[in-house]
């Protein structure tokens, strides 16, 4: 991420050598034949130091770990739940180099590949939403159970999926600006 300060930044560095080796190695030799000890070593840290950014192998590509989203989404000004959402898109998108989007997309087409991940993700996505639900319910002004907030995080992350899952099939697409546009077709109404 750019920004922040040194000690910031260079814990973004080790992180994203550790995600970068540890695909390295998934393409290498396949998700299931990695160690956490051989990423680990391949990232030139002590398994100690992995386990500090990643508590275990499969948290390399599952759902919570796109901070950037929760960072943005809780900076956003009060307003009309997609709005704030598109908002936070937008500005978890800007926070990051073409090269650390290009390769949080590479981890997610590979982790809608291995049938682990999948269900990895499938069983961390409720909490990741939970924590979403409550962020956007408190700028909307409402709670968290209301109805209105669980249909407007279903629309966006469902328009958000479906993106993603074109970018994966057409890699030379500029996912973001994709989702913003799905995001601002929704918040227009989703007319035709």
């Amino acid at each position: 991420m750019s920004g922040g300060g040194l000690r910031e930044r260079k814990k973004a560095m080790t992180r994203e050598t550790i995600l970068r080796e540890a695909f390295r190695l998934f393409r290498e030799r396949g998700y299931n034949a990695t160690t956490t000890e051989q990423i680990a070593e391949a990232a030139e840290i002590s398994p100690a130091t992995f386990f500090r950014y990643f508590p275990t192998k499969e948290d390399l590509v599952t759902l919570d770990r796109f901070p950037p989203l929760i960072e943005a989404l809780q900076a956003q000004p009060p307003g009309p739940p997609v709005a704030v959402l598109r908002g936070a898109f937008r500005a978890a998108f800007a926070s990051l180099t073409a090269e650390e989007i290009a390769a949080g997309h590479a981890r997610e087409v590979f982790a809608a590949a291995v049938p682990e991940l999948v269900a990895a993700n499938l069983r961390k996505s409720p909490g990741f939403l939970r924590e979403v639900r409550a962020i956007l319910a408190g700028k909307a002004g409402c709670g968290v159970d209301d109805a209105r907030i669980r249909n407007v995080l279903g629309a966006v992350f469902g328009i958000v999926a479906m993106a993603w899952l074109q970018w994966a099939q057409d890699p030379g697409m500029d996912g973001p600006a994709e989702i913003d546009g799905a995001l601002a077709h929704l918040e227009s109404g989703l007319s035709l």
